[in-house]
């Protein structure tokens, strides 16, 4: 049993996100950057990537009914390789990854942390010196955002969301936040994602949930992006997060 504690969520943007420099295995991690990359823009590399995967990999991707899912699948974890491979000057394919106890990737004896999200149509690998958790989500899917919100959200998100010029991009700014804190912390998706406030400047909240309590930080820092015209994009750490580098996949 965790007594209930304290949790400041410090939240920034949505700003543009800039191009940052292509990346190269000896491009030292100064802060987060991410890479960026839509599927069709990848579709090229399909087999390539299926390649890199392991045979744990390949088997979760050939589970995937659609094969639009199953290349989303490929693609992501194809470029989360990739970019771990030139960051770490390793070969990709050889990388072995270790899951947390929630799930989370990560590489035993490597300072680097990452973070792996998808949307519809494209991939998004955060990387940073210290555990990151990121989200993309797409403007273009279609979603009843007012009974999501109605379930997950706080009285007062769901207010800033009804009061928004565009509401569903209010939600999605709100959301992207909310997974990126919860996947910084390695606690994955909660049912009670209304003890977690991003809807402010600065978010002072009591948790309750035992491994929210547990795993989270005293404190996160959120920044939200506008990736391309389609695309937004929350990180969230234990640090500031500034400018984001983007780079394209």
């Amino acid at each position: 049993m965790h007594t209930p504690r304290p949790l400041v969520v410090h939240c920034t943007g949505p700003e543009l996100a800039v191009a940052g420099p292509a990346f190269t295995a000896s491009t030292p991690v100064e802060g987060p950057f991410a890479c960026f990359g839509s599927l069709a823009s990848m579709a090229d590399r399909l087999q390539r990537y299926l390649e890199l995967l392991n045979d744990g990999e390949r088997a979760r991707a050939d589970r995937f009914r659609f094969a639009h899912d199953r290349e989303r699948f490929i693609l992501g974890h194809g470029l989360l390789r990739e970019v771990l491979g030139r960051t770490l000057g390793q070969r990709p394919e050889q990388l072995e990854f270790l899951r947390g106890e929630f799930g989370k990737p990560f590489l035993e004896g490597h300072p680097v942390h990452f973070n792996l999200s998808d949307t519809k149509d494209a991939v998004l690998v955060a990387v940073a010196q210290e555990p990151i958790g990121a989200d993309i989500e797409t403007l273009n899917r279609s979603t009843d955002h007012d009974r999501v919100a109605a379930h997950y959200f706080t009285p007062a998100e769901v207010a800033s969301i009804d009061r928004a010029p565009d509401g569903k991009r209010r939600f999605l700014e709100l959301w992207t936040r909310k997974e990126a804190v919860l996947k910084a912390c390695g606690v994955g998706l909660m049912d009670d994602l209304h003890s977690l406030e991003v809807g402010e400047a600065k978010n002072t909240m009591m948790i309750r949930h035992p491994d929210f309590v547990r795993l989270a930080a005293p404190e996160y820092h959120v920044a939200t992006f506008i990736a391309g015209a389609h695309h937004l994009i929350s990180l969230a750490s234990a640090s500031a997060i500034g400018q984001l580098q983007l780079t394209a996949a």
